[in-house]
């Protein structure tokens, strides 16, 4: 085995610029048609994910010579195979290509920035996209102080662009340990004052979004960190470090208490909401906690019914029902359909719609990153390399718990997230298993990522462009090509398919 991989795919600005670039698109990306509230969220980000995947593969394949693989890409591999194989056997092929799509883009994100980390971009990697965390939080922070826009829901406040708050904070949760790195790692003390101001907006965000999952994510990855500076005390901890340490915790208690005492514009029910979220946060004998127990039961006796490949990436919703019984709060009964299109938490959603090998690879990724990561810090010669080390760790465990309650790498915005944050901190590894490339073979190659790549793009754009007519829709003709550019719209199909019975 070769200890190091080919670095000379992105050893330039551009790689890294355009995943910094990426990051703050799928953050800010967002439609104002208020018709379809979670679409005009999900579908721009999609956009933002898949052109940004797409202009990191096509020059990295040019320039690569050969495929080097980890054991850890191997992996991965076996999980993009298996989604893809379980796709093509979907009940529902439209949705199946768009959850897949999401997957195959992710991956090529981890690539990229693994590859653009290792031709010397790690700190602009990190320190973009902690930013473009800490900028979907201040957005947040704003439409609770009274901001409004057409980009924004009315429902779940405070979401910002993201249209719901539990989203807003699983990013900002996920982006924590990269802030407190970018931070710390600053090369002037200057540059370090933003990420106090960052620091204390993502605190306040996570303390209006009254998100568990968030919170209880957040709780680990802290503890890991707190840790690693325990352990770092006389060798990597020195005063410089110690300083800026308490100005974070510092500037996260001034941002928990502003969120408490300043007045918003949110209107909760109860009195003491952040105090009833903290005391409720196991709760699962009621509520959304019983809820989810209901929900998670009957999720894996679906997974049960489909073992090998599950029941289609993105097919949850379409399945789920035929698991349901008498009681169930992820079923809206006028409808008879689920009331989200997605189970809460990745881990259910993933082996119920992609089968146990799939999730068992997947697991066995993020597992070696998250191991590849703490074993850095162990050896660690630099403060730097201890301090990426234990913020890949704190980010792969925050991600983890925060995945359990909700979807975070079926989604966009996270998934570009995550999988950015990941390849720009992984461990060096050793290639396991290479083969040269012809240039008839990367040829091949860059068109298969080409015809798929605008092919997931292309989608994600008709699915924008149908809200865009049907928004505006006044005849028959309108509708009727709002739902050619988007036939998965349940909203666009009913209202097509009643005019075809001769409806309104």
């Amino acid at each position: 085995m070769r200890e190091t991989r080919d670095t000379s795919l992105y050893d330039g600005k551009a790689g890294p610029a355009l995943l910094v670039i990426g990051a703050l698109l799928v953050v800010a990306a967002a439609a104002p048609y208020r018709l379809f509230d979670l679409d005009r969220f999900l579908a721009p980000k999609e956009m933002a994910l898949h052109a940004v995947a797409l202009a990191l593969a096509l020059p990295g394949l040019r320039r690569l010579k050969a495929l080097e693989f980890s054991r850890t890409d191997l992996l991965l591999a076996a999980y993009l195979a298996l989604s893809g194989v379980s796709a093509l056997f979907a009940p529902d092929h439209w949705l199946a290509a768009r959850a897949l799509a999401i997957t195959l883009s992710g991956a090529a994100i981890f690539w990229a920035a693994r590859a653009a980390a290792d031709g010397g971009g790690r700190r602009t990697i990190v320190a973009g996209v902690a930013a473009a965390g800490v900028i979907g939080a201040a957005v947040s922070l704003a439409q609770a102080y009274g901001l409004d826009s057409d980009f924004f829901s009315r429902h779940r406040v405070p979401g910002g662009t993201f249209g719901n708050r539990n989203f807003m904070a699983h990013l900002a949760a996920i982006c924590a340990p990269a802030l407190v790195l970018a931070t710390v790692a600053a090369r002037r003390s200057w540059a370090a004052a933003p990420g106090y101001a960052g620091m204390a907006a993502l605190a306040a965000a996570l303390v209006l979004s009254r998100s568990r999952a968030a919170y209880l994510g957040l709780a680990a990855g802290t503890a890991i960190l707190a840790y690693g500076a325990w352990r770092a005390h006389g060798r990597w901890n020195d005063a410089r470090n110690a300083l800026r340490m308490r100005a974070l915790a510092l500037a996260a208690a001034v941002g928990v208490l502003g969120a408490l005492l300043l007045p918003n514009r949110l209107e909760w029910k109860s009195r003491s909401p952040y105090l009833d979220t903290v005391a409720g946060m196991v709760n699962y004998q009621e509520g959304s906690g019983h809820g989810r127990v209901v929900q998670y039961a009957r999720t894996l006796r679906m997974a049960a019914a489909h073992p090998l490949l599950g029941a289609g990436p993105g097919n949850w919703a379409v399945v789920y029902p035929k698991f349901s019984e008498y009681y169930d709060p992820s079923i809206d009964y006028f409808t008879g359909t689920t009331i989200n299109p997605w189970p809460s938490g990745d881990w259910v959603a993933i082996v119920a719609e992609r089968g146990v090998p799939a999730l068992t690879a997947l697991l066995l990724v993020l597992g070696g990153l998250l191991a590849g990561g703490w074993r850095r810090s162990v050896a660690a010669v630099t403060s730097g390399e201890y301090m990426e080390g234990l913020a890949l760790a704190a980010t792969l465990v925050v991600t983890g718990i925060v995945a359990a309650f909700d979807a975070v790498l079926l989604l966009p915005a996270p998934a570009f997230i995550c999988w950015a944050l990941f390849g720009a901190l992984a461990a060096p590894s050793p290639v396991f298993w290479s083969r040269a490339l012809s240039q008839r073979a990367r040829r091949r190659l860059l068109a298969g990522v080409a015809i798929v790549g605008a092919a997931a793009l292309l989608r994600s754009a008709g699915q924008v462009g149908a809200m865009a007519v049907y928004g505006r829709a006044r005849t028959a003709a309108q509708v009727t090509r709002a739902h050619y550019l988007d036939p998965g719209s349940a909203r666009i199909r009913a209202r097509f398919e009643g005019l075809r019975r001769g409806g309104n």
